[in-house]
C-alpha cells in the first residue's frame, strides 16, 4: 500500500471516529440536568439486587464482564514482570544490609501497620455497602504490609512476605472470579450472572454475587501489588547512605565479575 492510500484510510478512519463521537455528544443530556436515564437505571438495578454501593453494583454485576477484564489486565502484568524479573543462572543474590531507620520513622509505621492492614481488609469486606471495594482496599492492604519495610527492613518484608504464597493467592484471585461467573452461567444461563440470593439490603451478605466477586478482585489485587513490589524490590541496586551506614534498598542481583565463578 502506498503512503497516500495509508494516509486516505488514516483520514478516513479518524473521520468515522469523529462522526461517532459527535453523535454521541449530540444525545448526551444537558449539563445539570436532574434526570439521567443511565444513572436511574443503575440506581435502580442496583437497589432490586439489595446492593448499596451503586459504583459496586455496576463494576460487580451490570459490568461484570468488563470487571474481569481490567483484573485479568494486572493478571498478565504481574505475570509478565515474574517472567521477565526471575533470577537466571548467571545472577546471584546478595542478602540486603540492615537499615538505620529514624526512631520516629519506625514508631509511627509500625503503629500504622495494623490500622492500615485493618482499613484494606474492611474496605474490601464492605465494597457492596459503602465507597470502596476490593481494587481499593487489596492496594490499601499491600501498602500496609509494606510499611515493614518502611519501619524496619527489607529483611523483616521477607519474612512476612514470601513470594510463593502471594503468587498463588494471585492466581487463587483470578480463578475464583471465573468460577463464580461459571456458577451464574450454569444457575441462569448468563456468565457472571447474579444469580445468588441477595439478601438483607445494606447488610454483608446481600448483593447476591456482588460481595463474592469482590473478595476475589481484593484478594487479586492486594496479592499483585505485593508480587510486582517484590520483584521490583529484589532488583534494586541502588544504595543509599545515612551518616556512616550503608543502607541497601533492596536484595540485589548482579551477574558474575568476568573471572568470577558465580558460586
Amino acid at each position: 500500500m502506498s503512503r497516500a492510500a495509508r494516509l486516505r484510510l488514516l483520514a478516513l478512519g479518524v473521520l468515522g471516529v469523529a462522526a461517532l463521537l459527535v453523535w454521541a455528544y449530540t444525545g448526551l443530556p444537558h449539563f445539570g440536568q436532574p434526570h439521567h436515564p443511565y444513572g436511574d437505571r443503575a440506581v435502580h438495578a442496583a437497589l432490586a439486587r439489595r446492593t448499596a454501593n451503586v459504583v459496586s453494583a455496576v463494576n460487580f454485576d451490570q459490568r461484570a464482564f468488563d470487571t474481569m477484564g481490567e483484573e485479568s489486565i494486572l493478571f498478565g502484568a504481574v505475570l509478565g514482570t515474574v517472567v521477565l524479573l526471575r533470577q537466571t543462572r548467571d545472577e546471584r543474590e546478595a542478602p540486603p544490609r540492615p537499615a538505620l531507620v529514624r526512631p520516629v520513622v519506625r514508631r509511627y509505621a509500625l503503629r500504622l501497620l495494623p490500622v492500615t492492614l485493618v482499613a484494606g481488609l474492611y474496605i474490601v469486606a464492605h465494597g457492596q455497602l459503602s465507597p470502596g471495594g476490593g481494587f481499593q482496599g487489596g492496594v490499601v492492604a499491600a501498602t500496609g504490609l509494606h510499611l515493614l519495610y518502611i519501619a524496619v527492613d527489607y529483611r523483616a518484608l521477607e519474612k512476612i512476605r514470601p513470594r510463593g504464597p502471594y503468587e498463588l493467592a494471585d492466581a487463587v484471585g483470578e480463578g475464583a472470579y471465573l468460577v463464580v461467573g461459571l456458577a451464574g452461567f450454569l444457575a441462569a444461563g448468563s456468565f457472571l450472572a447474579n444469580a445468588l440470593p441477595y439478601g438483607t439490603f445494606n447488610s454483608i451478605a446481600s448483593g447476591g454475587s456482588v460481595p463474592l466477586l469482590n473478595a476475589a478482585v481484593g484478594m487479586e489485587v492486594a496479592s499483585a501489588v505485593v508480587v510486582l513490589l517484590a520483584c521490583f524490590l529484589d532488583q534494586a541496586m541502588e544504595i543509599t547512605q545515612w551518616p556512616d551506614v550503608p543502607r541497601a534498598t533492596g536484595s540485589v542481583r548482579r551477574a558474575p565479575a568476568p573471572g568470577d565463578d558465580g558460586k
